[in-house]
């Protein structure tokens, strides 16, 4: 009598419907924040062709994984037998080019903690590291862990040199006392240990459901391939994160700035209202969306309204509850007594009538001409309006050695 076969074991499904929390990948160029998301996450999130050519970070790139502990006490990104589930991450590519900062700064607006990396061949702290940090710093984001990377390409003294030089720099900040871990991404040595620093020293923020949804777009595109039928057109995506609130298929949104047109030869912006129709995280379908990890929303929105990022720094509530569009902002500066990001001890000069500042807050970036300077204020026009609470922190860069260098932030007082 032939012998029936046993069925697979079935895979244990993933108490996790999507990621808890965004946690951040930043630092200098080429520090290997790409190689170590991949060995976390197994994807490489550098996928724009230009990006691929030119072998850095040019776009927020996403990615998700779960963390175990395996019953010998290990953590891993790979689920074993007897290991136990974690959580879920979504981890945030941000760009460590200097001249891409105002990415890395719409990236830190949906970053709930961050990794910094360090490469332990080079002396710390290079231009944009110190630049990263800063970011943070104004960002609010108050949980990092230091990742010392590259230790396989320096010797043992020189990995505690440099090690040293990690700790003197984090000194004099919020963050002097961030655990430091050694690993080799391209080796995949140390994971483990980072894993572990990472759910204990990056904890999961208490979310509210109950408040207005406020997601934050990060990126915009039209999924349809070339060719495609009209009567098999998906509308618009848009992806970013939900910071608070709740988000459900079927749900009426509305997006501010929203899109821009041309009306008796000016440029105006349009909020657009729409309805989602589907939500994605990662490669999963969910009804209903919470805060924590960035999402895809599918809406019913004409794709060529949303294609190449055209969307990109809007923000989506419910109609109604979205906060103000600011077409000029005054601003409460607090200025840093010196610029960051570039290689000269340069101090931040009073801001000046007519200067062109960037300006970044939630996920956008405009720039802001100065038009008016009382005590305390500034006031300026901005070349492309953004939506944000009375409130909000808004990061302040200017124009230093031909590059936009960060140098305080500003709270928007009224517009």
């Amino acid at each position: 009598m032939a012998q029936r076969k046993k069925a697979p074991p079935e895979k244990k499904k993933s108490v996790f419907l999507q990621p808890v929390i965004n946690i951040g990948m930043v630092g200098h160029v080429d520090h290997g924040k790409t190689t170590l998301l991949e060995r976390l996450s197994g994807k490489w999130s550098d996928t724009h062709s230009e990006e691929i050519k030119r072998g850095i970070t040019i776009r927020l790139g996403y990615a998700n994984t779960t963390f175990y502990k395996t019953k010998d006490g290990s953590y891993t990104t790979k689920e074993e037998k007897d290991s136990v589930e974690l959580r879920k991450i979504s981890f945030v590519d941000a760009p460590g080019h200097e001249s891409l900062m105002a990415t890395m700064l719409a990236g830190a607006t949906i970053m709930d903690g961050a990794l910094l990396l360090v490469a332990a061949n080079e002396k710390c702290p290079q231009p944009q590291t110190r630049e990263h940090l800063k970011a943070l710093e104004i960002s609010g984001i108050k949980n990092i862990v230091v990742v010392q990377n590259k230790i396989d390409l320096v010797s043992e003294q020189d990995a505690m040199k440099n090690y040293e030089q990690i700790k003197a720099f984090l000194s004099n900040t919020m963050f002097k006392d961030a655990p430091i871990i050694p690993i080799s991404a391209q080796h995949r040595v140390g994971i483990s240990a980072l894993i572990e620093a990472i759910e204990k020293f990056i904890p999961t923020p208490e979310r509210n459901e109950n408040k207005e949804p406020f997601f934050v777009v990060a990126r915009s595109f039209d999924i349809n391939k070339p060719g495609t039928e009209i009567d098999h057109l998906v509308g618009g995506v848009l992806g970013g994160s939900l910071l608070s609130g709740k988000l459900e298929i079927g749900m009426d949104i509305e997006i501010r700035p929203g899109y821009k047109v041309i009306e008796k030869n000016q440029e105006i912006f349009r909020p657009l209202k729409s309805k989602i129709v589907g939500i994605k995280s990662a490669n999963d379908s969910i009804e209903s969306a919470l805060p924590g990890g960035s999402l895809g929303i599918l809406t019913a929105l004409d794709p060529s309204v949303v294609k190449s990022d055209k969307l990109t720094g809007s923000v989506v509530s419910i109609p109604g509850k979205l906060p103000p569009v600011h077409h000029t902002m005054i601003l409460e500066p607090a200025l840093l007594d010196r610029v960051v990001g570039s290689e000269k001890n340069i101090p931040v000069e009073h801001v000046k009538m007519n200067e062109a500042l960037m300006m970044n807050v939630n996920s956008a970036s405009t720039v802001g001409v100065v038009t008016e300077l009382k005590k305390g204020k500034v006031k300026c026009r901005l070349k492309l309006p953004v939506c944000a609470n009375y409130g909000s922190r808004v990061a302040l860069s200017r124009m230093v050695d031909n590059r936009f260098r960060l140098i305080g932030f500003g709270t928007i007082l009224e517009s």
